[in-house]
C-alpha cells in the first residue's frame, strides 16, 4: 500500500483527535454573550447615586434614556432612598453598590451605618468617614470595613435594590492586601461581579483570583482636561481600543447649588465635571461615534451572565 494511501485515514485520525481540544478553546466575553469575537463591548457607569438630588436626577435620566448602562449607589449618603424607590420601580436597571469607606468632600459628610462603637478604625475626628483613601488603608481594621460594608449592601438589599455589582468609591478598597481580600470575599459571598480591569496593578501581596476581573481596561477622565475638549478627549480615549470589554466611568449632576454646596472647594468630580460628564453622555455626537467606532453597550449583568458561562 502506497504512502497516498495512508495519508488519508493519518488525517482523519489526526482530524478526530484535534476536535475535542479544538472544541474546549475558551470563548471570549463577547462569543458567550452572543457577540462576535470581534466587539468591543462597554459598560457606560456612573457612580455616586444617592449622594445628591442632583446626582439622581441626572442619573436616573441617563439610565433611562440609554445614555448610561449602569450606574452604582452611595448606600450612607442622604438620598439613597430616592434612589431605593427607582430601584424598585425600575427592577430591570443595572445598579451596584459603590462600596464607600470615604466621604470626600469639606463642607457635605457622611459616616457609616454600623453603630460607631463596632468601626472605631472607619472614623475621622469628627466621627465621619474619612476624606482620604490613604488614610482608610493606615487606619481601617479589616473585620471593621467587611461589617461596614457588609451593612451597605444589607440596606440596599433590604430597600429592595436588586444589586448588580459591587465597586469601590476612591477605590479605597484597592490599597491593601487585607481590603482587597474584604472586596474579593464580598463579592463572592453576594455572587456578584466586582470592579477590577487586567489593567489595574495589585497592592504588593494582594491576590484576585482570574475569574473575577472580566473587563480589560476602564476608561476614565483625570484632573486637567480641558472643559472644551471634554467630548473629544474621551474619544481619542475609547477610539483605539481594540475587541474587548471595557468599563467608562462618569459623574453626573447638574449644574446647579445643590452640587456647588457640596463640591464647591473640589473642582476635580465637583459640580462642573459633573456637569461636563452629564453633557458628553446625552450627545448625539457621541452616542454616533460610539456606533460608528462599533462599540456595543453592555451592562454587569451581562458581565455576570458571562462569568457563569466559563
Amino acid at each position: 500500500m502506497s504512502r497516498a494511501r495512508l495519508s488519508l485515514p493519518c488525517a482523519l485520525l489526526a482530524a478526530l483527535l484535534a476536535g475535542p481540544a479544538l472544541a474546549q478553546a475558551p470563548r471570549t466575553v463577547q462569543e458567550r454573550l452572543g457577540h462576535p469575537a470581534t466587539a468591543k463591548l462597554l459598560i457606560i457607569h456612573a457612580d455616586d447615586l444617592g449622594m445628591a438630588h442632583s446626582v439622581d436626577q441626572a442619573s436616573f435620566e441617563a439610565l433611562e434614556k440609554g445614555w448610561i448602562s449602569s450606574a452604582s449607589i452611595l448606600v450612607p449618603c442622604p438620598w439613597f432612598p430616592e434612589v431605593a424607590r427607582f430601584a424598585r420601580a425600575h427592577p430591570d436597571a443595572d445598579l451596584g453598590i459603590h462600596l464607600a469607606l470615604t466621604s470626600e468632600w469639606t463642607s457635605f459628610r457622611w459616616g457609616p451605618l454600623s453603630p460607631v462603637d463596632k468601626v472605631p478604625s472607619l472614623l475621622d475626628a469628627d466621627g465621619y468617614l474619612p476624606n482620604l483613601e490613604t488614610v482608610v488603608a493606615q487606619k481601617a481594621a479589616p473585620a471593621e470595613a467587611d461589617r461596614e460594608l457588609r451593612a451597605q449592601m444589607e440596606r440596599a438589599k433590604a430597600a429592595g435594590v436588586k444589586i448588580t455589582h459591587v465597586d469601590s468609591h476612591m477605590n479605597s478598597l484597592f490599597q491593601t492586601p487585607a481590603l482587597i481580600d474584604v472586596y474579593r470575599k464580598l463579592a463572592a459571598d453576594y455572587g456578584v461581579p466586582l470592579r477590577w480591569d487586567r489593567g489595574m496593578t495589585l497592592p504588593p501581596g494582594a491576590t484576585l483570583p482570574a475569574e473575577q476581573v472580566i473587563v480589560d481596561r476602564t476608561i476614565a477622565l483625570e484632573p486637567g482636561v480641558d472643559p472644551k475638549a471634554w467630548l473629544s478627549t474621551y474619544e481619542k480615549l475609547l477610539q483605539p481600543l481594540p475587541p474587548g470589554v471595557y468599563l467608562m466611568v462618569v459623574h453626573l449632576a447638574g449644574f446647579d447649588q445643590e452640587m456647588w454646596g457640596a463640591t464647591g472647594d473640589h473642582p476635580d468630580w465637583g459640580a462642573a465635571w459633573r456637569r461636563y460628564d452629564l453633557d458628553v453622555v446625552s450627545s448625539p455626537q457621541f452616542r454616533d461615534f460610539l456606533k460608528q467606532n462599533g462599540f456595543v453597550l453592555t451592562t454587569w449583568k451581562d458581565v455576570a451572565r458571562a462569568q457563569a458561562m466559563r
